[in-house]
């Protein structure tokens, strides 16, 4: 297996975000690079942890959300999708879709239902998409293992000056035979890898 990252990169997805409400747990900080800051916590009734990464950019709103908050975007999404499929669209409030993963052997491909809905704050500007688990859409298919468990929200906050506050929060079980430890090792670098991305992309 070249980069245990490929496999998690799939479940961080881009766009697809999210919410959840996590308890238990503090958040504990785990690194900082190029201005993004990574936390990690222990998924309460699991053994994975979920993540959190933040980071301020300097863009706009518009230009920030039209990358990671629409649908049509996704080439910058992960190299190993290989497959979306837009099940729903509804512009700037609900989307579905599913999404094929080609993970390296000797693990099986995954595959997401996902149920994406954005909300705005009419006052602020503030975007929140959150992103779950869409069941009994897309039949499961042999040799590619579904993802069941997940959850992922996007924090969008405008503030002064021409800075986004970004906040990218997310939990994942691969499912299948990807091992606890391998994915608490790389689930800090995915989130990572992606706020690095978006920095890229809109500064």
């Amino acid at each position: 297996m070249k980069n245990p990252g490929h496999i998690l990169s799939l479940f961080i997805l881009l766009n697809l975000v999210l919410a959840g409400n996590l308890t238990g747990q503090d958040w504990k900080f785990v690194k900082e690079k190029d201005g993004i800051k990574v936390f990690t916590k222990k998924e309460d009734g699991n053994n994975l942890k979920s993540f959190k990464a933040t980071a301020d950019v300097h863009s706009t709103l518009d230009k920030v959300y039209n990358l990671i908050g629409n649908v049509d975007n996704h080439d910058w999404w992960d190299k190993n999708l290989s497959e979306i499929r837009v099940l729903l669209k509804d512009k700037d409030k609900h989307y579905q879709y599913y999404l094929v993963y080609d993970v390296q052997w000797p693990l099986s491909d995954r595959d997401l239902c996902v149920d994406a809905r954005v909300t705005t704050d009419p006052v602020t500007g503030k975007r929140i998409i959150y992103a779950i688990p869409l069941p009994n859409i897309i039949p499961e298919k042999p040799g590619c293992v579904r993802i069941k468990k997940y959850w992922q929200r996007w924090t969008i906050i405008p503030m002064d000056k021409g800075v986004i506050r970004l906040i990218l929060e997310g939990f994942v079980d691969p499912g299948g035979n990807v091992p606890d430890w391998l994915y608490n090792m790389v689930i800090t670098d995915t989130p990572l890898k992606v706020m690095r991305g978006v920095k890229e992309r809109v500064e």
